[in-house]
């Protein structure tokens, strides 16, 4: 009799451990993956906007999430065109007079990212680590921007942190558009000018505009879009190339 009590008893610990993790509150489902934030660029040729990538190039997208709710780019405009390679902006006014940046921010080239047709890059300089508050976006396949080593800023390559994800056909208006020289540029300038009004992060309350500055930054060439070759299309008496 005993035992057969006892072996009741044993039986039913197993149902009632069950019973009891049953009872338990079910974990939390994993969450998805971060929804990337998105920047939209109101212009004077058409809108489009940007898809960022912080979990490939997390320096590179704050640094520009915060120009954009400074407000910075209201008002600048994209002062290089190049038909069959990129379009250029985000340091000059709508007179040609560079504001005042904050400091660059380490490169992220090598971050796996190509720069391939519509994707945003930081500008820069001969220094890998000279990018500050511009940006180009490709307009074809530019492979040979990519990261190769971290040998020179020729290798070093152009780190891309985003890609446009609507609004590519006013990407590509702009690059049809005529250019001059003006200002401080010997040439592609896209006429007319194409002045970003505003710019803003996709559901935040737009950014007030920045206040006009005529300050220059330290060095003028510190941000172009090329790696190091014979100068082409930049700014007169400037030993840096574009």
């Amino acid at each position: 009799m005993l035992r057969a009590v006892l072996a009741s008893l044993l039986l039913a610990l197993p149902a009632a451990a069950l019973a009891q993790q049953a009872a338990k509150p079910a974990s939390p489902a994993p969450q998805g993956p971060v929804e990337h934030p998105r920047v939209t660029m109101h212009t004077t040729q058409g809108d489009f906007t940007l898809e960022l990538y912080p979990e490939k190039a997390p320096k590179s997208v704050a640094n520009f999430l915060q120009y954009v709710r400074d407000g910075f780019y209201n008002g600048t405009v994209f002062h290089r065109v190049v038909d069959g390679y990129m379009v250029q902006g985000g340091l000059y006014s709508r007179d040609l007079t560079q504001r005042r940046t904050r400091a660059p921010v380490p490169s992220e080239a090598d971050n796996g990212l190509s720069n391939l047709r519509g994707t945003v890059a930081v500008a820069r300089g001969a220094d890998a680590n000279s990018g500050t508050s511009q940006f180009f976006v490709n307009l074809v396949d530019n492979r040979r921007l990519d990261y190769v080593s971290n040998q020179s800023g020729l290798t070093w390559g152009f780190a891309v942190f985003g890609k446009v994800v609507s609004g590519m056909d006013t990407v590509d208006k702009i690059a049809k558009l005529p250019t001059r020289a003006q200002g401080p540029f010997v040439s592609d300038v896209p006429n007319p000018l194409v002045i970003i009004d505003s710019a803003y992060v996709v559901g935040e309350e737009k950014a007030a505009p920045a206040a006009a500055s005529t300050s220059k930054a330290p060095a003028p060439a510190a941000e172009s879009a090329k790696p190091a070759a014979p100068k082409k299309n930049t700014k007169k008496n400037d030993k840096t190339s574009a």
